[in-house]
Protein backbone atom coordinates (compact mmCIF):
# COMPACT_ATOMS: atom_id res chain seq x y z
CA UNK A 1 0.00 0.00 0.00
CA UNK A 2 0.97 3.22 -0.91
CA UNK A 3 1.86 5.96 1.73
CA UNK A 4 -0.50 9.09 1.13
CA UNK A 5 0.99 12.48 2.06
CA UNK A 6 -1.83 15.25 1.99
CA UNK A 7 -0.58 18.35 0.61
CA UNK A 8 -1.95 21.48 1.89
CA UNK A 9 -1.35 24.59 -0.43
CA UNK A 10 -1.04 28.04 0.40
CA UNK A 11 -0.49 31.80 -0.73
CA UNK A 12 1.95 33.80 -2.56
CA UNK A 13 5.64 32.86 -2.94
CA UNK A 14 5.00 30.12 -0.18
CA UNK A 15 2.73 28.40 -2.81
CA UNK A 16 5.52 28.87 -5.00
CA UNK A 17 8.23 26.97 -3.21
CA UNK A 18 5.32 24.04 -2.77
CA UNK A 19 4.87 23.39 -6.04
CA UNK A 20 8.47 23.29 -6.58
CA UNK A 21 9.00 20.69 -3.15
CA UNK A 22 6.18 18.61 -4.36
CA UNK A 23 8.21 17.77 -7.46
CA UNK A 24 10.04 15.46 -5.67
CA UNK A 25 7.51 13.28 -4.19
CA UNK A 26 7.38 11.72 -7.90
CA UNK A 27 8.07 8.06 -8.73
CA UNK A 28 10.52 8.36 -11.38
CA UNK A 29 12.41 10.75 -8.81
CA UNK A 30 12.62 9.06 -5.45
CA UNK A 31 11.72 5.34 -7.05
CA UNK A 32 8.45 4.41 -5.39
CA UNK A 33 5.01 5.80 -5.50
CA UNK A 34 3.68 8.45 -3.06
CA UNK A 35 -0.01 9.11 -3.39
CA UNK A 36 -1.66 12.53 -2.89
CA UNK A 37 -4.67 14.37 -1.38
CA UNK A 38 -4.88 18.19 -2.20
CA UNK A 39 -6.39 20.90 -0.37
CA UNK A 40 -6.48 24.38 -0.78
CA UNK A 41 -5.10 26.28 2.44
CA UNK A 42 -5.22 29.78 0.58
CA UNK A 43 -6.67 32.58 2.15
CA UNK A 44 -9.23 33.22 0.14
CA UNK A 45 -10.54 29.78 0.01
CA UNK A 46 -10.52 29.83 3.81
CA UNK A 47 -12.48 32.39 3.66
CA UNK A 48 -15.04 30.95 0.95
CA UNK A 49 -15.42 27.73 3.64
CA UNK A 50 -14.88 29.56 6.93
CA UNK A 51 -12.24 27.33 7.23
CA UNK A 52 -14.06 24.14 6.63
CA UNK A 53 -10.83 23.11 4.34
CA UNK A 54 -8.79 23.32 6.97
CA UNK A 55 -10.52 20.76 9.15
CA UNK A 56 -11.38 18.92 6.26
CA UNK A 57 -7.24 18.79 5.88
CA UNK A 58 -6.98 18.08 9.53
CA UNK A 59 -9.17 14.73 9.12
CA UNK A 60 -7.03 13.88 6.25
CA UNK A 61 -4.03 14.30 8.10
CA UNK A 62 -5.27 12.24 10.84
CA UNK A 63 -6.55 9.17 7.98
CA UNK A 64 -2.30 9.48 6.30
CA UNK A 65 -0.42 10.17 9.05
CA UNK A 66 1.48 12.34 6.45
CA UNK A 67 1.63 16.30 5.74
CA UNK A 68 3.42 18.71 3.44
CA UNK A 69 2.19 22.32 4.17
CA UNK A 70 3.25 25.80 1.80
CA UNK A 71 3.19 28.38 4.12
CA UNK A 72 0.13 30.58 4.60
CA UNK A 73 -1.22 34.08 5.46
CA UNK A 74 -3.03 34.64 8.83
CA UNK A 75 -4.68 37.43 8.60
CA UNK A 76 -5.27 40.18 11.39
CA UNK A 77 -8.83 40.58 13.04
CA UNK A 78 -10.77 38.70 15.22
CA UNK A 79 -13.45 38.15 12.83
CA UNK A 80 -11.21 37.00 10.33
CA UNK A 81 -10.64 33.35 9.68
CA UNK A 82 -7.34 33.23 11.79
CA UNK A 83 -4.23 31.15 11.50
CA UNK A 84 -4.41 27.46 9.71
CA UNK A 85 -1.67 26.28 11.71
CA UNK A 86 -3.43 26.77 15.03
CA UNK A 87 -6.34 25.15 13.46
CA UNK A 88 -4.62 21.72 12.33
CA UNK A 89 -2.47 21.83 15.69
CA UNK A 90 -6.09 21.20 17.47
CA UNK A 91 -7.83 18.88 15.49
CA UNK A 92 -4.84 16.64 14.69
CA UNK A 93 -3.95 17.46 18.61
CA UNK A 94 -0.20 18.24 17.63
CA UNK A 95 2.07 18.33 20.62
CA UNK A 96 5.22 18.74 19.36
CA UNK A 97 7.31 20.85 16.58
CA UNK A 98 10.69 19.63 15.71
CA UNK A 99 13.31 22.79 14.02
CA UNK A 100 16.87 21.71 13.10
CA UNK A 101 20.00 24.38 12.14
CA UNK A 102 22.66 22.42 10.41
CA UNK A 103 25.33 23.26 8.96
CA UNK A 104 24.80 24.60 4.97
CA UNK A 105 28.26 24.13 2.80
CA UNK A 106 29.95 27.10 1.53
CA UNK A 107 27.36 29.71 4.03
CA UNK A 108 29.35 30.87 7.21
CA UNK A 109 27.67 30.21 10.46
CA UNK A 110 28.16 32.01 13.61
CA UNK A 111 30.18 31.17 16.85
CA UNK A 112 31.90 27.24 16.48
CA UNK A 113 28.65 26.28 15.35
CA UNK A 114 28.99 23.14 12.79
CA UNK A 115 26.83 20.70 14.32
CA UNK A 116 23.19 20.28 14.20
CA UNK A 117 20.77 21.96 16.64
CA UNK A 118 17.27 20.67 17.41
CA UNK A 119 14.99 22.79 18.96
CA UNK A 120 11.93 20.65 20.47
CA UNK A 121 9.18 22.70 20.88
CA UNK A 122 5.53 22.33 22.67
CA UNK A 123 3.31 23.01 20.01
CA UNK A 124 0.44 24.31 22.23
CA UNK A 125 -0.70 25.86 25.22
CA UNK A 126 1.77 28.28 26.89
CA UNK A 127 1.41 31.73 25.99
CA UNK A 128 -0.59 30.97 22.75
CA UNK A 129 -4.06 31.00 23.25
CA UNK A 130 -3.66 32.16 26.34
CA UNK A 131 -6.84 34.53 28.44
CA UNK A 132 -5.91 37.88 28.18
CA UNK A 133 -7.59 41.22 29.53
CA UNK A 134 -6.75 44.42 31.32
CA UNK A 135 -8.71 46.58 33.71
CA UNK A 136 -8.42 50.14 35.54
CA UNK A 137 -7.75 53.17 33.22
CA UNK A 138 -5.13 55.58 32.05
CA UNK A 139 -1.61 55.06 34.40
CA UNK A 140 -3.25 52.47 36.69
CA UNK A 141 -4.48 50.28 33.83
CA UNK A 142 -3.01 46.68 33.89
CA UNK A 143 -3.02 44.15 31.59
CA UNK A 144 -3.02 40.05 32.74
CA UNK A 145 -2.57 36.83 30.48
CA UNK A 146 -3.55 33.42 31.52
CA UNK A 147 -1.57 30.59 30.57
CA UNK A 148 -1.39 27.33 30.92
CA UNK A 149 0.66 23.85 30.03
CA UNK A 150 -0.38 19.96 30.99
CA UNK A 151 1.77 17.29 32.34
CA UNK A 152 0.87 15.03 29.81
CA UNK A 153 2.43 17.81 27.06
CA UNK A 154 5.48 18.23 29.20
CA UNK A 155 5.77 14.57 29.44
CA UNK A 156 5.56 13.93 25.76
CA UNK A 157 7.95 17.24 24.93
CA UNK A 158 10.61 15.84 27.23
CA UNK A 159 10.88 11.81 25.52
CA UNK A 160 10.50 13.13 22.31
CA UNK A 161 13.62 15.57 23.00
CA UNK A 162 15.59 12.06 24.43
CA UNK A 163 14.14 9.87 21.63
CA UNK A 164 15.40 12.42 19.09
CA UNK A 165 18.70 13.58 21.13
CA UNK A 166 19.50 9.64 20.94
CA UNK A 167 18.99 9.62 17.50
CA UNK A 168 20.75 12.07 16.15
CA UNK A 169 23.79 11.72 19.16
CA UNK A 170 23.55 14.44 20.70
CA UNK A 171 23.45 16.01 24.74
CA UNK A 172 19.99 17.33 25.46
CA UNK A 173 21.00 20.65 26.67
CA UNK A 174 18.68 24.02 28.16
CA UNK A 175 15.62 24.02 29.62
CA UNK A 176 12.67 26.10 31.68
CA UNK A 177 13.13 29.33 33.77
CA UNK A 178 11.82 27.35 36.68
CA UNK A 179 14.26 28.87 39.40
CA UNK A 180 11.73 32.20 38.70
CA UNK A 181 8.38 29.53 38.11
CA UNK A 182 8.69 26.96 40.19
CA UNK A 183 5.35 25.44 39.96
CA UNK A 184 4.32 26.58 36.29
CA UNK A 185 8.09 25.82 34.19
CA UNK A 186 8.68 23.50 37.46
CA UNK A 187 6.12 20.94 35.69
CA UNK A 188 8.42 21.06 32.75
CA UNK A 189 11.73 20.45 34.23
CA UNK A 190 10.26 17.93 36.38
CA UNK A 191 9.34 15.82 33.25
CA UNK A 192 12.48 16.78 31.47
CA UNK A 193 14.44 15.27 34.66
CA UNK A 194 11.74 12.27 34.50
CA UNK A 195 12.62 11.57 30.72
CA UNK A 196 16.33 11.77 31.78
CA UNK A 197 16.52 8.96 34.37
CA UNK A 198 14.71 6.78 31.81
CA UNK A 199 17.23 7.54 28.90
CA UNK A 200 20.50 7.47 31.08
CA UNK A 201 22.63 6.88 28.08
CA UNK A 202 21.47 10.41 26.79
CA UNK A 203 23.46 13.21 27.77
CA UNK A 204 21.34 15.92 30.07
CA UNK A 205 22.98 19.43 30.59
CA UNK A 206 19.90 21.04 32.14
CA UNK A 207 20.36 25.14 31.79
CA UNK A 208 17.88 27.94 32.36
CA UNK A 209 16.53 29.48 28.96
CA UNK A 210 18.50 32.61 29.53
CA UNK A 211 21.75 30.57 29.97
CA UNK A 212 21.05 28.86 27.05
CA UNK A 213 20.54 31.62 24.67
CA UNK A 214 24.03 32.81 26.19
CA UNK A 215 25.97 29.66 25.88
CA UNK A 216 24.50 28.92 22.22
CA UNK A 217 26.64 31.88 21.46
CA UNK A 218 29.96 30.30 23.04
CA UNK A 219 28.80 26.84 22.00
CA UNK A 220 31.92 24.03 21.29
CA UNK A 221 30.38 23.01 18.21
CA UNK A 222 28.33 19.73 19.73
CA UNK A 223 25.12 18.39 18.31
CA UNK A 224 22.61 19.64 20.80
CA UNK A 225 19.09 19.58 21.73
CA UNK A 226 16.98 21.74 22.91
CA UNK A 227 13.53 21.22 24.97
CA UNK A 228 11.25 24.30 25.07
CA UNK A 229 8.43 25.72 26.07
CA UNK A 230 6.03 26.98 23.55
CA UNK A 231 6.88 30.81 23.22
CA UNK A 232 10.73 29.83 24.42
CA UNK A 233 11.31 27.50 21.64
CA UNK A 234 9.12 29.66 19.07
CA UNK A 235 12.12 32.55 19.64
CA UNK A 236 15.10 29.87 20.30
CA UNK A 237 14.53 28.48 16.87
CA UNK A 238 14.47 31.73 15.04
CA UNK A 239 17.96 32.16 16.38
CA UNK A 240 19.00 28.94 15.87
CA UNK A 241 18.12 29.07 12.44
CA UNK A 242 20.02 32.42 11.79
CA UNK A 243 23.02 30.69 13.74
CA UNK A 244 23.38 28.50 10.63
CA UNK A 245 23.34 31.40 8.60
CA UNK A 246 19.88 31.48 7.26
CA UNK A 247 16.33 30.33 8.02
CA UNK A 248 15.71 28.79 4.59
CA UNK A 249 18.01 25.91 5.29
CA UNK A 250 15.68 24.10 7.41
CA UNK A 251 12.41 22.48 7.72
CA UNK A 252 9.62 22.46 10.51
CA UNK A 253 7.73 19.39 11.77
CA UNK A 254 4.79 19.21 13.64
CA UNK A 255 3.85 15.62 15.34
CA UNK A 256 0.78 14.24 16.68
CA UNK A 257 1.59 11.04 18.72
CA UNK A 258 -1.02 8.06 19.67
CA UNK A 259 -1.38 6.38 23.16
CA UNK A 260 2.01 4.48 22.86
CA UNK A 261 3.87 7.49 22.42
CA UNK A 262 4.51 6.58 18.76
CA UNK A 263 4.47 9.48 16.23
CA UNK A 264 1.02 9.33 14.52
CA UNK A 265 0.85 12.75 12.34
CA UNK A 266 3.99 14.39 10.61
CA UNK A 267 3.07 17.18 8.79
CA UNK A 268 6.45 19.40 7.73
CA UNK A 269 7.18 23.12 6.29
CA UNK A 270 9.55 25.50 5.59
CA UNK A 271 9.10 27.74 8.19
CA UNK A 272 9.31 31.09 6.70
CA UNK A 273 6.87 33.20 5.63
CA UNK A 274 4.72 33.73 2.58
CA UNK A 275 7.37 36.43 1.34
CA UNK A 276 5.01 38.83 -0.88
CA UNK A 277 7.52 40.76 -2.61
CA UNK A 278 9.64 37.61 -3.82
CA UNK A 279 6.39 36.46 -5.59
CA UNK A 280 6.37 35.61 -9.47
CA UNK A 281 9.85 36.39 -9.40
CA UNK A 282 11.79 33.00 -9.54
CA UNK A 283 14.52 34.38 -7.03
CA UNK A 284 13.59 32.70 -3.89
CA UNK A 285 15.06 29.73 -2.36
CA UNK A 286 13.20 26.56 -2.28
CA UNK A 287 15.87 24.79 -0.10
CA UNK A 288 13.69 24.49 2.99
CA UNK A 289 10.74 23.52 1.42
CA UNK A 290 13.06 20.58 -0.06
CA UNK A 291 14.25 19.80 2.98
CA UNK A 292 10.74 19.66 4.52
CA UNK A 293 10.18 16.94 1.85
CA UNK A 294 13.07 14.87 2.62
CA UNK A 295 12.23 15.14 6.92
CA UNK A 296 8.71 13.63 5.82
CA UNK A 297 10.41 10.72 3.43
CA UNK A 298 12.01 9.93 6.92
CA UNK A 299 9.00 10.08 8.93
CA UNK A 300 7.73 7.29 6.61
CA UNK A 301 7.97 3.50 7.08
CA UNK A 302 10.14 1.39 4.74
CA UNK A 303 13.95 1.45 3.66
CA UNK A 304 12.65 2.71 0.47
CA UNK A 305 11.19 5.69 1.85
CA UNK A 306 14.41 6.51 4.36
CA UNK A 307 16.45 6.03 1.74
CA UNK A 308 14.96 8.74 -0.34
CA UNK A 309 15.21 11.05 2.43
CA UNK A 310 18.49 10.57 2.70
CA UNK A 311 18.81 11.40 -0.74
CA UNK A 312 16.85 14.63 -1.07
CA UNK A 313 19.20 15.99 2.10
CA UNK A 314 22.36 15.15 0.29
CA UNK A 315 21.36 16.47 -3.22
CA UNK A 316 20.27 19.64 -1.64
CA UNK A 317 23.47 20.11 0.42
CA UNK A 318 25.54 18.96 -2.46
CA UNK A 319 23.84 21.90 -4.95
CA UNK A 320 24.52 24.63 -2.62
CA UNK A 321 27.91 23.55 -1.54
CA UNK A 322 28.66 22.91 -5.58
CA UNK A 323 27.80 26.39 -5.63
CA UNK A 324 24.46 26.71 -7.67
CA UNK A 325 22.79 28.66 -4.94
CA UNK A 326 19.80 31.58 -5.13
CA UNK A 327 20.17 35.22 -4.49
CA UNK A 328 19.77 35.10 -0.60
CA UNK A 329 22.75 32.49 -0.41
CA UNK A 330 24.95 34.63 -2.45
CA UNK A 331 24.30 32.91 -5.91
CA UNK A 332 22.14 33.74 -9.08
CA UNK A 333 20.61 30.55 -9.90
CA UNK A 334 16.46 30.79 -10.00
CA UNK A 335 14.32 29.10 -7.78
CA UNK A 336 13.48 26.67 -10.70
CA UNK A 337 16.98 25.94 -11.28
CA UNK A 338 17.69 25.20 -7.85
CA UNK A 339 14.99 22.79 -8.09
CA UNK A 340 16.07 21.12 -11.55
CA UNK A 341 19.61 20.37 -9.70
CA UNK A 342 18.33 19.17 -6.90
CA UNK A 343 16.04 16.67 -8.61
CA UNK A 344 18.56 15.13 -10.98
CA UNK A 345 20.67 15.04 -8.28
CA UNK A 346 18.12 12.85 -6.76
CA UNK A 347 17.24 10.74 -9.78
CA UNK A 348 21.09 10.10 -10.46
CA UNK A 349 21.63 8.81 -6.77
CA UNK A 350 18.36 6.53 -6.64
CA UNK A 351 19.71 4.70 -10.34
CA UNK A 352 22.96 4.27 -8.81
CA UNK A 353 21.47 2.27 -5.77
CA UNK A 354 19.32 0.98 -8.00
CA UNK A 355 22.27 -0.84 -9.80
CA UNK A 356 24.40 -1.54 -6.59
CA UNK A 357 21.31 -3.76 -5.40
CA UNK A 358 21.29 -5.49 -8.64
CA UNK A 359 24.88 -6.64 -8.54
CA UNK A 360 24.58 -7.43 -5.00
CA UNK A 361 21.82 -9.86 -6.02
Amino acid sequence: MNPTVVVLHGDQTGEELLKEAVRLLEPDVIGFTVDRRDFDLSLERRRQTRNQVVSDAASALQESGYGLKAATITPEGAGDVGSPNAILRKQIDGRVIVRTGRRIPGVRPLAGVHAPISVIRMAVDDAYGAKEWREGHGADEWAYRTEKISRSTSRIVAEYAFTHAKRIEAKVFGGPKFTVSPVYEGMFKEELDAAAQRHPEVRYDPQLIDATYALLLTTTGESLVIPALNRDGDTLSDLVMQMFGTIAGAESVLLAFNDAGEVAVAMTEAPHGTAPSLQGKNVANPMAMILAVASLLGYMKGDRAHQASRTVYEAALETVSDGIRTADLGGQASTTEFSDEVIRRVRTKIDVWRALADVER
